[in-house]
């Protein structure tokens, strides 16, 4: 696959949907909450990266660019707006204590974002020059049957394998920007302690969703410092797109699938699986080299979940599609 036929299938995803631009009363990051980690503060929101400080999460609006030299952002009226580090530090899942981009000791090279146990499963690959291209479709599940404040993430994503810093992801989250119900964004976190977040946008159960990132670079650059990250809704033309310098990462670690939770204390706050999938799928995929040519992911599975309360029926499968179950 060439890169003139890859940016034509992005063109026609993009197409597809009306991207939207919009806050509602009801979308608003979760508050850390009383089953949080005793050394996250009780003001700090749920981030599909740990705990952050409400004034640490920086949201984009559309046509907003965060710039490569990490120093500023390009707002859609051409002003703009330095970036500042975070003032405070953040927290992962079990409550690790981090001060701006700086991973925890013991973290290792080999290891996804250290954010606890919030990851569950996962199916990655990578290679030694950035991916041109990461492109995933799954469904919107149905709502989970219990509500206990949990918070459910999905999503594909790129970082770099070894000395990562951030990662870049198009979200589905449940609980996450809209209480009791499915919402998607796209973000990019942590350098200097801070996490951005372009405009959330519901959706609903059943909906058909994509999640792309793509380098805005010429075939054979190595190292991209431009990235997009799509998130689109097929069934209802929403969208949360993300425009983002590289923040000096080589994004060679492909996911294919991620499943990353806070506070499920039974399965049944996991969302209710097909029968055929007991889980999730990820489907479709597409995987482009820094040539821009296709390539056939071997995706492997990774399964965190030992140790963890409660245990439900984790695991993954392959090849046809990443399935990660629950």
């Amino acid at each position: 696959m060439k890169n003139q036929n890859w940016r034509r299938i992005i063109v026609v995803a993009i197409a597809a949907v009306v991207v939207v631009s919009f806050m509602t009363a009801a979308q608003a990051l979760p508050l850390a909450g009383p089953k949080r980690p005793a050394t996250v503060p009780a003001d700090f929101v749920v981030t599909p990266f740990g705990y952050f400080h409400p004034s640490c999460v920086n949201h984009l609006a559309k046509g907003d660019v965060l710039l490569q030299d990490e120093g500023a952002v390009q707002r859609a009226d051409g002003t703009y707006e330095n970036i500042q580090e975070c003032a405070y530090p953040h927290f992962e899942a079990d409550g690790t204590k981090v001060v701006g981009d700086v991973r925890p000791v013991g973290d290792g090279d080999s290891e996804p974002p250290y954010i606890g146990h919030s990851w569950i499963e996962y199916a990655s690959i990578h290679t030694s020059a950035n991916y041109g291209a990461v492109y995933s479709e799954w469904d919107v599940p149905d709502a989970p049957s219990a509500n206990d404040g949990q918070v459910v993430y999905l999503f594909n994503g790129l970082e770099q394998h070894s000395g990562d810093v951030t990662i870049i992801q198009p979200v589905l989250g449940w609980n996450a920007d809209y209480g009791s119900a499915w919402g998607i964004a796209s973000w990019n976190c942590c350098k200097k302690g801070t996490v951005w977040e372009a405009t959330p946008a519901p959706v609903n159960v059943g909906d058909h969703l994509f999640g792309s990132m793509y380098n805005n670079c010429s075939a054979g650059t190595t190292k991209c410092s431009s990235w997009t990250i799509y998130t689109g809704d097929l069934e209802n033309g929403n969208a949360s797109v993300l425009v983002t310098s590289n923040l000096g990462q080589t994004f060679n670690w492909a996911f294919g699938g991620v499943l990353e939770v806070y506070y499920i204390t039974q399965c049944s706050d996991y969302p209710a699986p097909t029968n055929y999938l007991q889980g999730i799928g990820f489907y479709n995929q597409t995987v482009l080299n820094d040539e821009f040519v296709s390539i056939t992911p071997a995706w492997t599975v990774t399964n965190v979940s030992g140790g963890l309360t409660p245990q439900c029926n984790y695991g993954g499968s392959l090849p046809k599609q990443v399935i990660l179950k629950y």
